[in-house]
């Protein structure tokens, strides 16, 4: 147990145990190891992914030596699937590995059942048709699925699944959970035997900004008939009066307190993006309900009651100036607080899991406390079936994406994207794919956009003549550096959906290497 610990170190501190665990139980399939498909699986296999299945029935090319790292002079005339699974096996033998020498297209059409054993599907370079069948085939077996294209300087990265829930979603910037706008008769008590007015001037200095806020804010609500500054004019004076407690220039405490006085004007109860989730109709829970809405339906019933409105508090506080008997006995008020939480909305999960007629224990202690700590900041990711985006785009969202200056590249690479496949149903090739026919290829791309477009409801809309030529002059051509860079974009990915942490993206990711950017549509 001590090696993958020591193996898996750094990435164990961003996605802890828990997250590491759920990677080594997945199994992947990759569909297309060229470029793009084999930088993405070769991150997952370095990051310790259970097993993964290589999908590709083309042989070793020369040409494949130039983008590809995965193989060598050796592997030439071979099987490209069989060549990148044993270097990637070679990486990380705690991986198991297999392939398969056919093509992906050939299984969507004759064996969509095959898909039904994985976990996750990384689907490379498909072209339309079979990005659509592939979806149904995913979304009906209910796997994972993530599309990952790279086209000259240009890709995309786009994630489809009906339903994705997300508890640790580990937002960068979240206000922390003091609850100074409504502190708990526990929280008001142990204000209460902290005096402001202490002439000692060491423990003056030294008493916790959170005491400081709380029990300014109850003198505010006393003379402000039970509310709390809500205008600029009644922050500002707050803040005033809190300078006013002062009796040195260096009392840090003060300082702590007047920066962090605006929690004590937040808004109490629930965010409107909480509120939405136990509204949502997957909170009216049955014996088929995930592990998330059953909690969520327990989280519903603690608002209404014990909760007062307010979520389970988290029960962690940051590092603040104070002396070290305070700032403890403040720890253990929120400690006790969200354990009593916890242990709330733990007997309610029971409750409710009886009641559908599930085992009471089903939901591990360790689950329901992760759920309770983060449940301020929980996620449900919800995506298009690609054949409605394909056939019904949001046409106000398509039509801003390209005629919008920041966003117009972006929009028209997505709208070509999509029709060189048109021109390789019509044509057998992709444009620019065979020298001496440039222009004629840049004319049938450019006739081929402009029917998508209007199929699309945008006529009138068009393409520069820049971008059009560009894409052209790509030829369908996988280059390393933007496959990599595509890859590894899928690849966090798919450890997002694994582990259910961090929230993946929510729309399609372009990028346009020309430009340098990378930009989400949401389509």
């Amino acid at each position: 147990m001590a090696e993958p610990k020591i193996k898996y170190d750094r990435q164990l501190r961003i996605w802890g145990e828990q997250g590491q665990a759920a990677l080594e139980k997945a199994s992947v399939c990759l569909l297309n190891c060229g470029p793009t498909g084999s930088e993405a699986l070769k991150n997952l296999v370095l990051g310790g992914v259970g097993s993964i299945t290589v999908i590709d029935g083309s042989k070793v090319e020369f040409g494949d030596l130039g983008n590809n790292f995965m193989v060598d002079e050796s592997c030439v005339g071979q099987s490209k699937a069989k060549c990148v699974c044993q270097f990637l096996q070679e990486l990380n033998d705690a991986v198991k590995a297999k392939f398969i020498e056919e093509h992906p297209e050939v299984l969507i059409q004759t064996n969509p059942s095959f898909f039904s054993q994985f976990t996750l599907v990384i689907a490379t370079q498909l072209v339309e048709d079979s990005m659509v069948k592939l979806d149904r085939i995913c979304r009906e077996a209910n796997v994972l699925l993530i599309f990952a294209r790279s086209y000259g300087l240009t890709g995309l990265v786009r994630i489809s699944v009906k339903e994705h829930t997300v508890i640790e979603s580990k937002p960068e910037h979240f206000l922390d959970d003091l609850r100074l706008n409504n502190p708990w008769p526990e929280l008001k008590g142990f204000a209460e035997t902290i005096d402001l007015d202490v002439s000692d001037p060491v423990a003056h200095k030294h008493t916790p900004y959170v005491v400081i806020l709380v029990k300014m804010a109850q003198e505010w609500a006393k003379s402000h008939g039970g509310g709390l500054p809500t205008t600029r004019e009644e922050k500002k004076e707050f803040k005033e009066r809190i300078k006013a407690r002062m009796t040195a220039i260096d009392e840090e405490n003060y300082r702590e307190a007047t920066e962090n006085s605006f929690k004590v004007c937040t808004a109490r109860g629930i965010s409107s993006e909480l509120q939405q989730i136990i509204s949502d109709s997957r909170s009216e829970i049955d014996s088929s309900s995930s592990d998330f809405w059953v909690m969520v339906a327990a989280l519903k019933e603690f608002l209404a009651n014990e909760g007062g409105g307010e979520a389970p508090l988290e029960g962690s506080i940051a590092d603040m100036t104070s002396s070290t008997e305070h700032y403890v006995a403040l720890q253990k008020i929120y400690q006790a607080k969200a354990e009593a939480d916890f242990l709330v909305i733990d007997q309610r999960v029971k409750t409710l899991l009886k009641k559908i007629g599930r085992d009471p224990s089903s939901i591990s202690k360790a689950t329901v406390k992760s759920f309770c700590r983060n449940a301020r900041k929980l996620k449900v990711c919800r995506y298009r079936p690609i054949e409605d985006e394909f056939t019904s785009p949001s046409l106000p969202d398509l039509q801003k994406y390209l005629t919008d200056e920041d966003y117009s590249v972006a929009g028209g690479f997505y709208i070509l994207l999509r029709a060189v496949d048109r021109f390789a149903a019509n044509y057998n090739n992709f444009p620019g794919q065979f020298d001496g026919v440039m222009d004629e290829d840049i004319s049938r791309l450019k006739t081929t956009a402009v029917g998508l477009l209007n199929d699309l409801g945008c006529n009138g809309v068009t393409l520069t003549e820049d971008l059009i030529n560009e894409m052209c002059r790509f030829g369908a051509a996988e280059l390393h550096a933007v496959a990599a860079f595509i890859g590894g974009i899928a690849s966090q990915e798919v450890i997002k959906l694994i582990t259910k942490q961090f929230v993946p993206l929510s729309g399609i990711f372009i990028f346009n290497g020309i430009d340098h950017k990378s930009q989400l549509l949401a389509l």
